[in-house]
């Protein structure tokens, strides 16, 4: 076993054995403390903090178990190993019962007593590198690291705080690269569940035969290869939260199984006949539109309706340009960590450029221009000129260039693009006027002529 060093409090009203105890906890290199009675061990244990506390159970003024129920209350933290001259199995199960990390009967042996605290130390080295793994999730995974400031971003993240701490099945839409892989990590990390596990299947990445032998498991000989059990994704997930990513792309069979799961909470291995039952939570996602692909009869209508009782929509990237500059800083800061580079910022006109892009590949698609023009770049400033051909091939027509105008006039064929780009000015800022012109460079007075001229009503806000 690895020898860890440790800070330990050793209890007992013998000072012989209190002395010879400590002298040979401080030879294994431990950092040991004493005292008399439990009075003195809680004074010390208020005073400093100690990993393994080493109690006798009898002591002059209070026992060991008083001790042990101070420490639940006051130093959960610190593991309590009780000893005693009067050991039986009835007291031993008590003592662990109430909290105690074990149990010794004296005379204590040397490499039993050290066997105990290895154990405890280790077991305590554990949970700090779980409570560590926990906080990277959180800081990698939660709510605060989905990026946005847009409207429809705001309402999403609204939706998420109200519906994470809940069994409810949430059911998240949205274009492929919009971040629907985040947004279920980030329901998981704020639940009451966030300590359990959170599984991910790719629905559309398997072939329906392998698919349900993935999710739900198999016996041996269920079909050819299967030589032995194997356990599925919900059993795995039991407790905690399971995303199935491209719901929409299940076999009718397979929604069959997943509409009893959904109902029922329990399932039967591939050519099983055991029935497991299960406690987890869904979230599903898919990019497709499945209240036309049940009016088409490719997706069971009674399914749809099983898991569309919380709908949370992903927006694309080109319906929140405004988040661009947020998303840019964040990941730039990411980049350059990884390189090794120091790109402080990308210029006016390439954040511009990238605005204009359409997005196709969505969030996804700006991390990897970002990435690309970081590993590139030659200046500590990203231009336009580091940007993909793709993403510059959108700038604007440069003046005096001929355009095909058809039968219209300059003036008519700028009138749809120019309500385009206030409607989605207006979106990125939540409808807030005020913003919506400083984002534009024009007054409030101007944008309230233009919306007027393009029949854009405030109400309209209340359909997004």
């Amino acid at each position: 076993m690895k020898t860890n060093r440790g800070s330990l409090l050793v209890v007992d009203d013998d000072k012989h054995i209190l002395e010879a105890m400590a002298d040979y906890l401080r030879s294994l290199g431990h950092r040991t403390e004493t005292a008399s009675n439990c009075g003195e061990a809680i004074k010390r244990m208020g005073e400093l903090p100690f990993e393994v506390v080493v109690c006798d159970v009898n002591l002059p003024d209070q026992d060991g178990f008083q001790l042990l129920d101070w420490a639940e209350k006051n130093a959960p933290e610190t593991s309590v190993i009780l000893v005693t001259g009067f050991g039986t199995i009835e007291s031993a199960v008590e003592a662990i019962r109430l909290g105690a990390f074990d149990y010794l009967t004296k005379p204590v042996i040397d490499d039993e007593l050290n066997f105990s605290i290895q154990r405890a130390l280790s077991q305590r080295q554990i949970v700090e590198e779980n409570k560590n793994l926990k906080a990277q999730l959180d800081e990698k995974f939660g709510h605060s690291n989905i990026i946005g400031r847009d409207y429809k971003m705001l309402k999403m993240f609204d939706l998420i705080e109200s519906v994470a701490d809940t069994k409810t099945t949430v059911l998240i839409l949205g274009e492929s690269g919009t971040g629907k892989t985040m947004t279920a990590r980030a329901i998981h990390q704020l639940s009451d569940r966030h300590d359990q596990p959170f599984v991910e299947v790719a629905c559309g990445a398997l072939p329906d035969t392998l698919l349900e032998s993935e999710l739900f498991g198999h016996v041996a000989g269920a079909f050819t290869g299967a030589t032995h059990d194997k356990e599925g994704k919900f059993l795995q997930a039991d407790g905690g939260t399971i995303f199935l990513d491209e719901i929409a792309t299940a076999s009718p069979s397979l929604q069959v199984k997943l509409l009893r799961v959904l109902q029922d909470r329990e399932f039967e291995p591939v050519g099983g006949t055991k029935t497991h039952k299960v406690d987890v939570r869904l979230v599903l996602a898919t990019n497709q539109d499945l209240s036309e692909m049940v009016a088409k009869g490719e997706f069971r209508q009674d399914l749809y309706y099983r898991i569309n009782v919380i709908t949370l929509t992903q927006p694309p990237l080109r319906e929140r340009i405004g988040d661009i500059p947020l998303l840019i800083d964040q990941f730039l800061g990411e980049f350059n960590e990884q390189t090794g580079k120091v790109v402080e910022r990308f210029s006016e006109d390439a954040i511009q450029a990238l605005q204009r892009y359409n997005w196709p590949g969505n969030v996804r698609e700006l991390i990897n221009v970002i990435e690309r023009a970081v590993v590139l770049a030659k200046s500590t400033v990203i231009t336009v000129s580091d940007l993909p051909e793709s993403v510059r091939s959108q700038e604007p027509v440069a003046p005096g260039v001929q355009t095909k105008l058809g039968n219209g006039s300059l003036k008519s064929a700028l009138v749809a693009p120019e309500r385009h780009i206030i409607l989605d000015a207006l979106e990125a800022n939540g409808w807030n006027r005020q913003d919506t012109a400083k984002m534009l460079s024009i007054n409030r007075t101007t944008l309230y002529k233009k919306m007027k001229k393009y029949g854009i009503e405030f109400e309209q806000q209340l359909n997004y």
